[in-house]
């Protein structure tokens, strides 16, 4: 399945956004979905996760009450709407696929990954 990642961009610490990640080549709600970021100098880390039909399986801490996932599999495609964003938010957000089951936070399980999109949070 090839992923494309888009929605990034500068916002105000207090601010929103809305990724979206799109979906094609192979059935799309056959996958767990997920959103990960990687900020400079750190580690990949997983941010949501939504399973094939659609129920959030998986907050970080750190985004739990400002951040939700979805997807909308008549169109294949996922999002990420964010609020009240923090200057911590700041990173490339990635969005991910795997068919497979398990560790859903880790990026080891996922087998398709999109290019990324960059969000910058400022002060």
């Amino acid at each position: 399945v090839q992923l494309q990642a888009s929605g990034g961009g500068l916002v105000q610490a207090g601010g929103s956004l809305r990724l979206s990640c799109a979906a094609s080549g192979r059935t799309f709600s056959n996958y767990i979905m997920g959103w990960f970021r990687q900020a400079p100098g750190k580690e990949r880390e997983c941010v949501s996760v939504i399973s094939a039909s659609g129920n959030p399986s998986y907050y970080a801490d750190s985004v739990k009450g400002r951040f939700t996932i979805s997807r909308y599999n008549g169109a294949n495609t996922m999002y990420l709407q964010m609020n009240s964003l923090r200057l911590e938010d700041t990173g490339v957000y990635y969005c991910a696929a795997t068919a497979r089951s398990g560790r859903i936070y880790s990026t080891g399980i996922y087998d398709y990954w999109g290019q990324g999109t960059l969000v910058t949070v400022s002060s």
